[in-house]
């Protein structure tokens, strides 16, 4: 594993930054675009609820099938066909002509990104290090922060256009390029990734496994609500100009990127545990921000806070699973995070959707907060029983 880590070429780090990216480009769009689809297709507003549970669904099948797939097919073909889906579900978006076409396009959106955020990570575990994985997650945030970008001051349907463009674009390169990507994901390392079936029971046996899947859903929920819902709650409830709202949601996803950039150079400075508690100890205070700010700066102010918050969060619970659960335990732990953490990212930000059709997109801003609290005591909680249980080397 180590000798597959060290062997770093430009070529593959830059495929798979770019692969990110296109992961995160249409995440960012959905939110700005919403209120618009919603309003020429005549859904209603918690119909995005809808949208996100179908996309979960397709993730989640996808993403349990994607070891297996990426051992058959190798790196370079996996996200190759996968990425072609994920072309084909931003046209779809574009040219949908009603609910049932949008849903159609949600479920292939999901399983095209559960296979390619998959096999990208099992990719990358393999063959890079741990600070290149970083800055690899950080592109994920730039694309997402170019997906507002992308559909502010035009037509919804452009905007998808424009997504489905860079896709395509992106799966040529993937094309031109798969047989540098299959050369360089050794198949041994692939394969001693994927977890061994017998030690999966006893994992799931183990409380702070659970524990620990139960702190990925919800803080993913929390990260996923404001690249979701801020743009209608600025605009909707609070009047602000549209253009100016897709900037502050890029904004937030901007302030992602760059944390994430950051938290790579301290990775090596700052312990991750002290790091982690005090990102999670100051996104509440961003959360207030969005509650109380109203339509002014103090709303962008509040989302480019959490962004900067939520960075470094993600990749240093993936890193910190190990010293919880044990080694032998850590593949099928990190599995069953990865799965809470696309159903959290789904069903949370859908959730608010079927409140705020009844209390309106206010509730936005209190939701943001409490989670914030909410995930800041459970990890808490988790790191205590870790200490309190040393974890099993095996």
């Amino acid at each position: 594993m180590q000798s597959v880590g060290r062997k770093n070429g430009w070529v593959p780090i830059t495929i798979a930054a770019l692969a990110f990216a296109s992961l995160g480009l249409p995440d960012g769009a959905l939110g700005v675009a919403w209120p618009s689809i919603r309003r020429e297709l005549g859904l209603p507003l918690g119909e995005l609820g809808s949208l996100l549970v179908v996309m979960t669904v397709g993730h989640l099948l996808s993403s349990f099938g994607s070891g297996p797939a990426a051992a058959r097919l190798g790196a370079g073909r996996l996200l190759l066909w996968s990425n072609l889906a994920f072309a084909a579900s931003a046209l779809g978006f574009a040219l949908a002509p009603g609910g049932w076409a949008l849903l159609l396009a949600s479920l292939v959106w999901g399983t095209a990104a559960g296979m390619i955020d998959a096999g990208l990570n099992a990719y990358a575990a393999a063959r890079f290090s741990p600070r290149v994985i970083t800055w690899l997650h950080a592109c994920f945030g730039g694309g997402a922060m170019l997906g507002p970008v992308v559909q502010a001051g035009g037509s919804w349907r452009g905007g998808y256009a424009v997504v489905a463009g860079a896709l395509g674009a992106m799966t040529v390169g993937l094309a031109l390029t798969r047989g540098q990507l299959d050369e360089a994901a050794d198949a041994a390392a692939v394969a001693a990734l994927l977890p061994p079936p017998p030690r999966l029971a006893e994992t799931l046996r183990r409380r702070v496994a659970w524990t620990g899947a139960a702190l990925f859903c919800l803080y993913t929920g929390l990260e996923a609500t404001p690249g979701r819902w801020a743009y209608s709650l600025l605009t909707e409830a609070r009047g602000m100009a549209p253009d100016r709202a897709a900037y502050a949601v890029a904004a937030y996803w901007a302030s992602f990127s760059l944390g994430r950039v950051l938290s790579g150079f301290a990775a090596h400075r700052v312990a991750p545990r002290v790091l982690l508690r005090a990102a999670l100890a100051g996104a509440p205070a961003g959360a207030i921000l969005v509650w109380t700010g109203s339509g002014g700066p103090g709303s962008v102010v509040g989302l480019m806070i959490l962004g900067l918050c939520f960075a470094p969060v993600f990749p240093l619970l993936i890193a910190l699973t190990p010293d919880r659960v044990g080694p032998g335990h850590a593949s099928h732990a990190i599995g069953l995070q990865v799965s809470a953490a696309a159903l959290g990212a789904g069903a949370l930000p859908g959730a608010i959707g079927l409140v705020a059709r009844r209390a309106g997109l206010e509730v936005v801003g209190p939701f943001l907060f409490g989670t914030a609290v909410a995930v800041l005591l459970l990890y808490g909680a988790v790191e205590s029983r870790a200490r309190i249980t040393p974890p099993p080397s095996a």
